[in-house]
């Protein structure tokens, strides 16, 4: 069941969204939909996270990482 859902922004935000939608062949409700539903489904650790942190978690699943490997990195990068 849809119910009707009324949001208030300024009027270049809604321009950029008429836009969009247009764009993507969506209407500019689906596109708030989707949005609404993708945030829900996140695990509620990656909700907390940056953006840019979240999409790095588990990126060195499986390697070993060590403070001393780190700073010989650093020694060869720096040095």
């Amino acid at each position: 069941m849809n119910t009707k859902l009324t949001l208030r922004m300024d009027e270049a935000i809604v321009r950029k969204a008429k836009i969009e939608a247009k764009r993507r062949g969506k209407s500019v409700s689906r596109m708030v939909a989707e949005f609404i539903e993708a945030i829900g489904s996140r695990p509620e650790s990656e909700m907390l996270l940056p953006p840019t942190t979240a999409s790095l978690l588990g990126i060195l699943k499986g390697h070993k990482v060590s403070e001393d490997g780190y700073k010989e990195h650093l020694r060869e990068k720096y040095l």
